[in-house]
């Protein structure tokens, strides 16, 4: 039997510039299909991760149930260590591990390390740079490049993700649509009157989640521990745990804790965590010439490569009643979006307001509303979370100073 080993996740540069996610948290904690990439890695290597080594700025992330962000010379050199790059979306771990030193590789492409205990951690690997006379040992998965490949794969992952999840018997009162599988959780409620059409994939409806009716979830979805549905339509989509969701939201995740209680249209968007969104906030998915969507990040123009893809939200953003945000739109941590105009299509992190005048975010401010928002949810704002946001705002002050710049 393979020795056990610590596991440990890295962020490497090219995950360190997934805006607008990588200012506040690691990309291990990013959901992808039915739970996030550092629980799959967790559930497929079969090991709780101590740790992310996603640099000194995301030093004090603090989140239920997610590991710290690591800085210094841990793990230290006790114990197998299994180091894996946070990109890296793994489907099967080898049946056994080498004694040695080992690159761990998936389709020729290293996607991390194993170090046996006693040994001491190469450096460059957060880099990218592996030892080149280590040997390989090849994995079963894949290796995300964008966040935008994050969102267009979605529905794939979903579908495989749904051979995991045992079949349950239909709810009394509900409609079914396809003969694709359906498994609610115990604990989990669907009203009487919801459709569940599985003709895409399957629905799968975690413990403690309240789907009410009237609404309909198209396959293949996922909704997560606690969260509830308030009515529409759902497809093709990954709700996280605690949200609240309504209206016609559609090949999209919501990492989680999230608030969408009214009609609005919700497309091929990936929201954070702690987002609020304002009665009729609406994101257009589709430019009018059917072209490819074009993305601005740190000023830099970014090519998605996909016809359709809507908006990146991230963590504590809010939108105000009857926000509109244009296709490809990047929306920075904890803005406030609101005034009634089309914000452009990159936000810094921490706007005050709408339009190419916007204002900056009070961060003592903003932290007061972060910790009471939290709060009402059973969840404290962690000191090291506070320094995290603070020290987030003045690295992004420049942004702000000179909007999409």
């Amino acid at each position: 039997m393979a020795a056990p080993h610590r596991l440990f996740l890295f962020d490497d540069p090219v995950a360190r510039g997934w805006h607008p996610f990588a200012l506040t948290r690691p990309a291990g904690e990013l959901l992808f299909g039915t739970e996030t990439l550092r629980a799959r890695s967790e559930r497929v290597f079969a090991a709780r991760c101590e740790g992310h080594f996603a640099g000194d700025a995301l030093r004090g992330f603090e989140e239920p149930g997610a590991p710290p962000c690591l800085t210094g010379d841990e793990p230290g050199d006790n114990g197998h260590r299994l180091l894996l790059s946070s990109r890296f979306v793994p489907d099967e771990a080898p049946a056994e591990w080498p004694g040695g030193s080992v690159v761990v590789s998936a389709g020729g492409t290293p996607v991390g390390i194993r170090v046996p205990h006693g040994t001491a951690l190469p450096g460059g690997i957060e880099a990218g740079r592996y030892p080149e006379a280590w040997p390989r040992v090849a994995v079963e998965g894949r290796v995300l490049a964008s966040p935008w490949e994050l969102m267009a794969t979605n529905r794939e992952r979903l579908r495989a993700d749904g051979a995991r999840f045992p079949g349950t018997a239909l709810p009394a009162g509900v409609h079914r649509v396809g003969d694709g599988a359906i498994s609610v959780a115990p604990g989990a409620v669907v009203e009487a009157g919801v459709v569940l059409d599985t003709t895409g994939g399957p629905v799968m409806v975690g413990t403690g989640a309240h789907v009410r009716a009237p609404g309909r979830i198209c396959g293949p979805a996922w909704v997560g521990p606690g969260s509830t549905i308030l009515g529409g339509e759902l497809a093709g989509v990954s709700i996280g745990p605690e949200c609240r969701v309504r209206g016609e939201v559609v090949s999209s995740l919501v990492l989680g804790h999230a608030n969408k209680a009214h009609d609005g249209f919700l497309g091929h968007s990936i929201v954070g965590r702690w987002v609020n969104l304002g009665a009729m906030t609406s994101n257009s998915n589709l430019k009018n010439t059917y072209g490819p969507v074009r993305v601005q990040v740190d000023g830099r123009t970014v090519e998605t490569g996909l016809m359709k893809a809507g908006c990146m939200l991230g963590d504590h953003v809010r939108t105000g009643i009857g926000t509109l945000l244009d296709t490809g739109t990047v929306v920075g941590a904890g803005s406030n979006l609101f005034g009634g105009r089309l914000p452009p299509k990159s936000v810094p992190p921490f706007a005050w307001g709408s339009g190419a005048g916007s204002g900056e975010y009070d961060i003592e401010r903003f932290l007061d509303t972060a910790a009471v928002v939290m709060r009402r949810r059973g969840v404290t704002l962690a000191p090291g979370m506070r320094e995290l946001y603070r020290r987030a705002f003045h690295d992004t002050a420049g942004l702000r100073a000179h909007p999409g710049g």
